[in-house]
């Protein structure tokens, strides 16, 4: 597909970049169409923004971003190391560019090269905040100048430091460093701390991974919920509180003097090792007769234990 337009008597043909694109979205050849799509003149591009401006020609609006499209190519490429995929960064800087197509006054006197960088830029820094991390590292003004500045200095100190052959294994920022960051990007050294603790912490996935063994799988979340002041936990839990108080307690006494003194001695009462109660041949040694029959009078009393304990709930 071809533009075409009829300025000063001149015909002007622009290629469109997508129809040299294939089917399947291949980015070298996209980066390689839009390498390809003539620059223009002062005059067109002054041409085109008044078309745009003046009579809404959209046409013309497309010729001024296609014929910038290696801008955003070549601004994205600055942007790789943030681990984010090229073509999503391509993609918001033409978001970027558009918008400066939209605000920008050719009589201002400036060329929309110099007028787009802002825009390209800002609108590829707002999707590294938003994607780079699960969680936001920087929501204020300060904070966005430290992110984007602290990587490329911390960079040019490890350059530093290797060309003084000295703290070349050194991963953080020393206090020196951290003084002249400070200085330089004009924030306090606190603030360049807490970005760098940031930058080299990691996200962690609150919920087990899919492919983790369902027997296995465990995540923060495991440990991070608090459902204690769920209502179905409140009341649950307060059923418990009864039950081994008063509860417990009406059912000791249903019970007969010798199974009482059984259940107390083998459960309620811990030795001062807290080693736990005494054994069915201790106690069996207390009432003369053998520990299977101990064993037994315990068995029973905890039956019947049971049911007074249903019955009150």
């Amino acid at each position: 597909m071809t533009y075409k337009n009829e300025i000063s008597g001149a015909t002007l043909a622009v290629a469109n970049p997508w129809s040299m694109v294939p089917a399947l979205g291949n980015l070298e050849a996209y980066i390689s169409a839009a390498h390809r799509l003539p620059m223009l003149t002062l005059e067109q591009e002054q041409e085109f923004s008044r078309k745009f401006r003046q009579d809404n020609d959209l046409g013309a609006a497309g010729k001024l971003v296609l014929s910038h499209l290696r801008l955003v190519v070549s601004i994205s490429r600055q942007y790789l190391g943030y681990g984010l995929p090229h073509g999503d960064l391509i993609q918001e800087g033409n978001v970027g560019l558009m918008k400066a197509v939209k605000r920008f006054d050719p009589d201002q006197g400036v060329r929309l090269v110099s007028y787009a960088l802002h825009w390209i830029k800002a609108e590829i820094h707002e999707y590294i905040l938003k994607n780079w991390r699960m969680v936001k590292v920087a929501t204020t003004k300060a904070q966005r100048k430290l992110f984007f500045n602290l990587r490329s200095m911390k960079q040019r100190f490890k350059s530093a430091d290797a060309a003084a052959n000295v703290g070349t294994h050194r991963e953080t920022l020393n206090e020196e460093q951290i003084e002249t960051m400070a200085r330089v990007l004009k924030v306090k050294r606190e603030e360049v701390t807490e970005m760098e603790t940031r930058l080299s912490g990691g996200d962690v996935m609150l919920d087990p991974s899919p492919s983790d063994d369902e027997d296995h799988a465990f995540g923060p979340i495991s440990y991070l919920t608090d459902a204690k002041h769920e209502p179905i936990e409140m009341l649950e839990a307060r059923e418990r509180d009864v039950l081994a108080s008063n509860g417990l307690t009406t059912a000791l006494q249903a019970l007969d003097e010798r199974s009482r003194h059984i259940v107390e001695e083998r459960w309620l009462n811990v030795n001062d090792d807290n080693s736990g109660g005494m054994t069915l041949h201790e106690l069996a040694a207390v009432y003369g007769v053998s520990a299977e029959r101990i064993r037994q009078i315990e068995v029973a009393a905890m039956k019947k234990m049971k049911k007074t304990l249903v019955e009150y709930a």
